[in-house]
C-alpha cells in the first residue's frame, strides 16, 4: 500500500505524507446521514458529527475511522476555507487513534480554527476523536439500559403519550366570519 509510505516533493524534495482516500469521507450520501441520524460533540474551535457506521451499508467500504471536513462559505473566502480543510486533516492525520471501530465522522471548523495555534487544534481533534470513541463503544450498552427501564409488558411499539386528538379544537374566528 503506497498510500502510508511519504511521497517525495516535487517543491522541495522534502517527505510529504497523504491522507488515504480509504481513511476519508467522501459521498455527499454519507455526510448526510451523518449530519441527520448522528450525534455532535462540541469543541471550542470545531463541530464534530460522529455516527457508527453499520457493515451493512457498503459492502466495500474500508473498515475503521473515516473522516469528512466541511467548511461553510460563512467561515471566509476559499482560502481561509482551504486552510481551515488542510489544518483539519493534517490535525486528523497526525492524532489518526488506530481503532477498528466503524465510525464516520465529520468535523465542521469554527472561524476560531483560523488563528488558533496548531498544537492547539491537534489537541482538539485529538480529544474529540477520544470522546467519539468512548461514546460509541457505550451506545450499544446505553440503549440497552434505556430499554430495561421499561415498566414489564411494555413494548417498543407502544406510543408513550396518546395522540392528540384533532376533532375537538375550537374554532376560532377570522376576518371572513366577521
Amino acid at each position: 500500500m503506497t498510500a502510508s509510505v511519504p511521497e517525495m516533493s516535487k517543491q522541495n524534495g522534502r517527505p510529504q505524507a497523504r491522507f488515504p482516500r480509504s481513511l476519508r469521507l467522501l459521498r455527499h450520501a454519507d455526510f448526510e446521514r451523518v449530519y441527520k441520524q448522528g450525534r455532535r460533540h462540541f469543541s471550542t474551535s470545531m463541530t464534530v458529527f460522529y455516527m457508527p457506521r453499520p457493515e451493512t451499508l457498503r459492502p466495500d467500504a474500508s473498515a475503521g475511522l473515516r473522516v469528512g471536513f466541511t467548511v461553510g462559505r460563512a467561515l471566509g473566502g476559499a482560502v481561509n476555507r482551504n486552510r481551515m480543510k488542510r489544518r483539519l486533516r493534517e490535525a486528523v492525520r497526525l492524532s489518526h487513534p488506530p481503532t477498528k471501530l466503524n465510525v464516520d465522522v465529520v468535523i465542521n471548523p469554527k472561524k476560531s480554527l483560523l488563528n488558533t495555534d496548531f498544537e492547539t487544534v491537534c489537541e482538539e481533534v485529538r480529544r474529540a476523536l477520544t470522546v467519539v470513541e468512548q461514546k460509541v463503544t457505550t451506545l450499544p450498552a446505553a440503549n440497552k439500559d434505556h430499554n430495561s427501564s421499561r415498566p414489564p409488558g411494555a413494548s417498543d411499539s407502544s406510543p408513550a403519550l396518546p395522540a392528540p386528538d384533532t376533532n375537538n379544537k375550537k374554532r376560532t374566528r377570522s376576518r371572513r366570519d366577521a
